[in-house]
């Protein structure tokens, strides 16, 4: 779940941050870098943790140009531009693209240009990319049925895409109601978090992709509990979304991770 956090408290020391809850032995990568910059960049779930499992079903190789879709503060593309040694261009609608390059150079990453772009007026060339990753943004625009023929037109032929959005382990048609805990939180929006097998269904009808990955992730409810606690004790306030895990406690909420190329 992203969120803009207008009640944001910038990059300070003035809450002790708890860096081993945010150390994970199944994350390497992402223990690289510094627990209170992450929580600083906080819009959502831990994003680098969420690209990391990610990118285990991609192959980014250095140079490659890569479109991060929804970069929020731009956490992920620094991950990506260190990590994988792409050019990475650093796409939101929320975040001024000036405060986002000043937030990637903190980290020294390169390779990054930022730009606001909405996600259904992209301004690109068609088949300019060889990967698009999308964390926790895609349930905002990429339910409509003809959401992927227009996000592929952008990759070449054999490029990849990649997401990770919020996803149920049941569809709420199957239910017949949005669970009441999550309701709370966020009403409607919770319609667009489907389970894996229903953006599997979603991708392959149209016959432009070839599926890498659709899956639940298994640790997804734990890893958003722990992201939660931990910027509930940064802001010094509980996080809005913690009330809403600890009723779950696993029954329904989770991460689908999604990967594919283009025919």
């Amino acid at each position: 779940m992203r969120h803009e956090n207008p009640g944001h408290i910038p990059f300070s020391r003035r809450y002790p941050v708890p860096v081993a809850n945010l150390t994970r032995e199944n994350y390497p990568r992402s223990n690289k870098y510094d627990a209170e910059w992450v929580l600083a960049g906080d819009m959502g779930p831990h994003p680098l943790w969420q690209l990391e499992v990610l990118a285990g079903e991609l192959d980014l190789r250095p140079g490659m140009r890569v479109l991060d879709l929804g970069s929020g503060k731009g956490a992920t593309s620094v991950f990506l531009a260190k990590e994988y040694g792409v050019q990475v261009w650093a796409a939101d609608l929320w975040i001024d693209p000036t405060d986002a390059a000043a937030n990637i150079a903190s980290q020294g990453a390169e390779g990054v240009v930022t730009l606001k772009a909405e996600a259904h007026t992209l301004p690109f060339a068609k088949e300019f990319f060889d990967a698009i990753v999308c964390i926790d943004a895609y349930e905002y625009f990429g339910t409509a049925d003809n959401y992927l023929p227009y996000l592929t037109s952008f990759l070449k032929p054999g490029g990849q895409l990649g997401v990770v959005t919020p996803a149920l382990r049941k569809e709420i048609r199957e239910l017949g109601h949005i669970p009441e805990h999550i309701k709370k939180l966020v009403g409607w929006e919770a319609l667009a978090w489907h389970t894996a097998d229903w953006w599997r269904f979603q991708w392959e009808i149209t016959e432009l992709v070839d599926i890498v990955a659709a899956r639940l992730q298994e640790t997804g409810w734990q890893d958003w509990l722990t992201w939660s606690q931990a910027v509930s004790e940064h802001r010094g306030e509980r996080d809005s979304a913690l009330d809403m895990l600890e009723a779950d406690n696993g029954e329904y909420l989770t991460f689908a991770v999604l990967a594919a190329r283009k025919r």
